[in-house]
This record gives C-alpha cells, sequence and structure tokens, in this order.
C-alpha cells in the first residue's frame, strides 16, 4: 500500500445515494465494503463525515430562523448520525471501529482524544470523527484537516461524486479539463475548488497531500491506496 496511515472525509451528501435525503443503505454498503479492503490490507484509517444529507448548518436557513450558531451545531449532531450509520455498517462485516465525539455523547460514542485515536488505529481500528470541530463556523473538511494533523495521517482522501479537480463544474461543462496533479500554489491561483480555504490552508501549512476521487465507484478507493492514478493529487 502507498500510504500507511489515511484520513478519508466523506461529504453527507454522497450518503444519499439516489434519494433526496436521508442514507441509501446501497452506499452505504458499497463505502463499508471498499473500506474494510483496505483495512485488510494494513492500512489505518481514519474517517470524518459531512452531515449535509439531513441538516447543512451554513445556509440552510434562508429565512434566518435558526441562529447560525445553533444550525452549525445541529449540522455536527448531523455529522453523528452518519458516523453511528457508518459504524454500524462496518462493524456489520468484521470491521473493529470506534467512533469519537468532538462534542460529548458518553451513551453511544467516546470523547475525542487524540493519544486514544492513534492507539486505536495502531490496534487495527477504523476510527470515526464525528461532531466536526465541536465549533461552530468550521466546516468538516476543516475537521477532517485538523484530525489528519493530529494523528499524524499521510494523506487526506476526500471521496466525492466527482472523479478529481476539475478547471471547471464537470457536472455543467462538458469541455472542463481535469487535473491528474496540481500543487498548492496553482490551487490558490487558478481558484480550483477543493477543500473550504481554512482546511486547504491547514493542510498546505502542515505539509498533508490531498487525493480528490470519486468514492462512488467501487474499488476506486484501493485503487488510490495501490498508488493507481485515480483522481487528483494536491502535492507540494
Amino acid at each position: 500500500m502507498k500510504y500507511k496511515r489515511v484520513l478519508l472525509k466523506l461529504s453527507g451528501e454522497s450518503l444519499m445515494g439516489e434519494k433526496d435525503f436521508g442514507i441509501d443503505h446501497k452506499r452505504l454498503k458499497q463505502y463499508s465494503e471498499d473500506i474494510k479492503k483496505i483495512v485488510d490490507k494494513g492500512v489505518e484509517v481514519a474517517i470524518v463525515i459531512g452531515g449535509g444529507n439531513i441538516f447543512r448548518g451554513v445556509g440552510n436557513d434562508a429565512e434566518h430562523v435558526i441562529d447560525r450558531v445553533q444550525g452549525d451545531y445541529m449540522g455536527m449532531l448531523a455529522t453523528v448520525i452518519n458516523s453511528m450509520a457508518l459504524q454500524s455498517a462496518l462493524e456489520r462485516i468484521g470491521v473493529n471501529t470506534r467512533l469519537q465525539s468532538a462534542i460529548k455523547m458518553e451513551q453511544i460514542c467516546e470523547p475525542y482524544i487524540k493519544r486514544r485515536a492513534v492507539r486505536h488505529l495502531e490496534k487495527g481500528r477504523v476510527v470515526i470523527f464525528g461532531a466536526g470541530t465541536g465549533n461552530p463556523y468550521f466546516t468538516t473538511d476543516t475537521a477532517a484537516s485538523l484530525r489528519a494533523i493530529e494523528i499524524g495521517a499521510d494523506v487526506i482522501l476526500k471521496g466525492t461524486r466527482v472523479d478529481g479537480i476539475y478547471d471547471s463544474d464537470p457536472e455543467t461543462n462538458q469541455d472542463a479539463v481535469k487535473y491528474s496533479t496540481v500543487t498548492f500554489d496553482e490551487v490558490y491561483e487558478k481558484g480550483l475548488k477543493v477543500m473550504d480555504l481554512t482546511a486547504f490552508t491547514l493542510c498546505n501549512e502542515n505539509k498533508v497531500p490531498i487525493i480528490v476521487f470519486d468514492m462512488n465507484r467501487s474499488g476506486n478507493l484501493l485503487r488510490v491506496m495501490e498508488g493507481d492514478p485515480v483522481g487528483t493529487l494536491v502535492e507540494f
């Protein structure tokens, strides 16, 4: 395997599959099976999942009925729901998993403790980080970058429904050009969409590369880990 310890970032929307809301069990099953393939190869896997399939704090309330801070905390709780679903799917197929939350919820998950998280990884357990950073105004992309740095991950794998980074939106522009590799400086210069700026800058300053790839295609995660040219690598 090309990497020993990875942070896999999944969007909440990706869990919807073909649905308009909530969790598609077929997509959840595919994700868990793909993750198991690399765990079985000895890769240490940590995961951060968004919550946009259930509730998105930022921009979710056009009429400003819900306070921004309150809305962000609601979004954090949505990520815990998704994390619990993925934990259950992984354990159903025999993958040892631990869920840690940035907000204390003793009945359903451990509090986030960096040393404990690293120990779980060393023992071959998948660690899922829920509730973002535990603070409003920060996205789950930022949580993924922060946790990746804290646990010493070799790379952030950003699993999306698009097979890499393009010079424009490939879903609206058929002539969009895909990058196989791109530097952090080029992303800034060209205004490419990879992560929110806070998350991206954290990775840049701490020298954590990012691979953006299509997680919805079964087998892609294993191919990335084997070093195949899947998706787009953001390097230095």
